[in-house]
């Protein structure tokens, strides 16, 4: 499969209509409004089937015809959320948005998020159309409203972007690109305080692919992406807005997916945002957005619209969605691109893993082990002591710790640590005492142990550790339990998930780069296994031994170039054909594989949402990675988090623990993005 031109395909889900006649559709709606009720599905069907052009023709030909305002019939017949969406559409798209913002800044209060979300993502083009809208159809300015109805830094940054003024030069200079980081860096991370002015003009003038640069080049820099930085640096709506922006500048579809999602997402439905983005995008990039929304969330966009609205109001959004990516079960030809590209991405990031536990400064094992032993002592026990010191000492201090105490004392540190507390905070100090290879033994052990499995420990665990990791674990095992893991795996489990876990657990991931040839052979494979190639060739348990081999031990690099390959010869996602083609514990192993491959402090991130999400918690799974990935990857995994949960992972900890282990959980977590 060529890989699809960027930019010259239309990318809308609403087209011309051919044959088209404005005034036999002129005369129809007239029809569907006469007499008593209306035909709401002759209307809908007209207009949700003709481009914004074609509606401006019927609008004045209905006028001609009948001497009547169509849109003025409309609002009289129609009612509610599909008045207000049928209505969007029979506007031009620059009058559409004035609407919307007069309608954010008119009455009490200010709806901060509409402004946001249009001027963070229009052209400029599209933001001087705007202007001329808003003045011919109010009479007023629409500068002058903004600054009457905002203040601060936020109204600045949305004065600036209503210019329309970014450079949209393609050529980009590499000395500005050096001096932009700098500046960011300068104004925000270096300063006792934050120089706004620098963020407000690097953001809202340079072009979209000269930030782009300057978004890579401050990551490598700074070791963080911008989007912490302004967190951390900014507040309220002007953090909001900067954040917005920084998402257009990346990706405008995927912006839109997000807001998508979260319109629906939950309790109710945000109809407000969900109809503008529907109305504005139809006839821009909605299947780009289409396209991010499937990869990103793992559903259509089409299937959560139908899941969360209902009647005309549903049948007129899903015409303008344009079709379900679900049913068909593959991406679109010109838009597999996308997940090419989030490989792509993969292959090229190199961040920093960074723990959020580090060595203790000033470090006294002699101190921690005496204060231990006092907060234990006589009656009652000093959690919050133990929390402290734990908390914040490395996995090699607390061993120190253990070996002074038992010299100090002539007791076990562990011993006493499981007399003096219990439950959820138990288990997560004592996880935190144990070495890490022993302590993932353990996990491992109590995953395969009494009656029945827990798979998703297993896969958890094996999937994600590395040849060295994998190869501690082994010898822990051995030791704690005097019995091999291979043993323990074999008895324990059966069929293909036994033999994937079996290979993981040998450590034999090979470790250097990727061999181009060899990727194109392992893409047909698992085009082959997964039963979408053009040419399927050989025996399938041979093709599924090929490919179990090729996911449990090639090399990370290589396998994000076997992904791109994948698509590139099915216009497939590799992640979305295993979830469809496979089942159970099998299809669990491998995804888990891919994800890691992928991003795999997102995979954790992912995994902590859904251990406290919905009712109840599962507090085994949220100790075990706070536990296992504190020293090493937990600050990226916070990151990843609030990038894609829009809360951070402090903030979920806090809404779903409590008492003590809620602080030793937070102490881990080691801040608040």
């Amino acid at each position: 499969m060529a890989k699809p031109a960027q930019g010259a395909k239309y990318r809308g889900s609403i087209h011309d209509f051919p044959g088209f006649e404005p005034n036999q559709d002129a005369e129809a709606l007239y029809t569907a409004m006469k007499g008593f009720g209306s035909d709401k599905e002759a209307i809908l069907d007209i207009i949700t089937s003709r481009s914004n052009r074609q509606r401006q023709e019927i609008c004045q030909s209905y006028k001609s015809l009948y001497g009547k305002d169509l849109i003025a019939d409309l609002k009289y017949e129609l009612t509610g959320k599909f008045e207000r969406l049928i209505v969007g559409l029979m506007r031009p798209p620059a009058y559409c948005d004035a609407k919307e913002i007069k309608d954010a800044i008119s009455g009490i209060g200010t709806d901060e998020k509409c402004l946001i979300e249009i001027l963070a993502s229009r052209t400029n083009e599209q933001m001087h159309q705007l202007v001329a809208a808003y003045k011919d159809a109010y009479e007023r300015d629409l500068e002058a409203d903004i600054i009457g109805d905002t203040s601060g830094h936020f109204q600045k940054m949305l004065v600036v972007l209503l210019q329309g003024t970014r450079e949209e030069d393609d050529v980009v200079s590499e000395d500005l690109v050096q001096q932009d980081v700098q500046d960011l860096y300068e104004a925000g991370e270096l300063k006792w305080g934050t120089d706004e002015a620098q963020f407000i003009y690097i953001l809202g003038n340079r072009s979209k692919q000269h930030l782009r640069l300057v978004f890579d080049e401050y990551l490598k820099t700074t070791g963080k992406p911008i989007e912490a930085s302004i967190r951390g640096e900014l507040s309220g709506d002007f953090e909001k807005l900067m954040l917005a922006v920084v998402k257009c500048i990346r990706s405008t579809p995927e912006y839109f997916a997000e807001r998508l999602f979260k319109a629906m997402k939950g309790l109710g439905t945000r109809d407000n945002t969900l109809i503008r983005i529907m109305v504005s995008r139809s006839e821009l990039d909605m299947l780009d957005i289409r396209e991010i929304f499937r990869t990103k969330y793992e559903k259509s966009l089409y299937s959560m619209i139908k899941n969360d609205t209902s009647g005309e109001y549903k049948k007129s959004l899903l015409k303008l969605c344009g079709g379900d990516d679900d049913a068909a079960g593959q991406f679109f030809p010109e838009a597999a691109q996308v997940a090419y590209q989030m490989w792509e991405l993969s292959a090229v990031a190199r961040v920093e893993l960074k723990g959020t536990v580090r060595p203790a400064n000033d470090f006294n094992p002699d101190a921690d082990a005496k204060a231990l032993r006092k907060a234990m002592k006589g009656l009652g026990t000093d959690e919050d002591t133990i929390i402290d010191i734990i908390t914040h000492r490395s996995n090699a201090q607390r061993q120190q710790i253990r070996q002074t105490f038992k010299s100090h004392f002539g007791r076990d540190l562990m011993s006493d640590l499981k007399s003096e507390i219990s439950g959820d905070l138990a288990r997560l100090i004592l996880g935190l005492m144990m070495p890490p290879a022993h302590y993932d033994a353990k996990q491992l052990k109590k995953a395969m142990e009494g009656a029945g499995t827990d798979e998703k420990a297993l896969i958890e665990i094996l999937a994600t550790r590395t040849n060295a990791e994998i190869r501690a674990i082994n010898e822990a095992y051995k030791e704690d339990y005097h019995k091999s893991l291979e043993d323990a795996l074999s008895s324990d489990t059966s069929g293909h998930f036994r033999r994937i876990l079996i290979s993981l657990a040998t450590g034999n991931r090979e470790e250097g780069g990727e061999n181009l040839d060899q990727a194109r052979e392992d893409a047909q494979v698992a085009a082959e296994i997964l039963e979408i190639a053009d040419t399927p060739s050989g025996d399938k348990t041979s093709l599924e031994t090929r490919f179990m081999t090729i996911l449990c031990t090639r090399s990370y690099p290589h396998l994000r170039r076997v992904f791109q390959e994948f698509i590139k010869m099915t216009n497939y996602d590799v992640e979305h054909t295993i979830k469809k083609e496979m089942s159970g514990d099998v299809r669990d192993a491998f995804v888990a594989i891919v994800q890691s491959v992928k991003n795999k402090p997102l995979f954790f991130a992912d995994k902590l949402y859904k251990s406290m999400k919905g009712a109840g918690t599962d507090e085994k799974t949220l100790t075990r990675i706070m536990v296992s990935r504190s020293e090493i990857d937990l600050l990226n995994i916070r990151r990843e988090f609030i990038e894609k949960y829009d809360k951070s992972l402090h903030q979920a900890i806090e809404g779903d623990t409590s008492g003590d282990f809620l602080k030793a959980l937070l102490a881990l977590c080691g801040g608040e993005d």
